[in-house]
């Protein structure tokens, strides 16, 4: 457990940021799902809508340092094949 008043502070900033995170996350996660049931759909225009929704909210997470860069291109890279593939 913590000692110093530094290390108290330090724990109460680390658990703020970890819901902080879990809520962007989770947020991310929602856009991402919306997506993926557009595409089991088979509507490519409602996919194509709600990729262009889910991207920025990707790349926002990346910024805020929830995701690694190469995790969200990954992910849009193969979100973006399977819309392409619908038709």
């Amino acid at each position: 457990m913590a000692n110093s008043a530094q290390a108290k502070k330090r724990a109460r900033q680390n658990e703020r940021r970890a819901a902080v995170n879990k809520a962007r996350r989770s947020r991310i996660r929602t856009f991402l799902r919306m997506v993926e049931e557009a595409i089991e759909s088979g509507d490519k225009e409602a996919a194509q809508n709600a990729l262009r929704v889910a991207q920025p909210e990707l790349m926002r997470g990346v910024t805020r340092g929830v995701f690694h860069k190469n995790t969200a291109a990954r992910k849009m890279s193969r979100l973006s094949a399977r819309v392409k593939a619908l038709g």
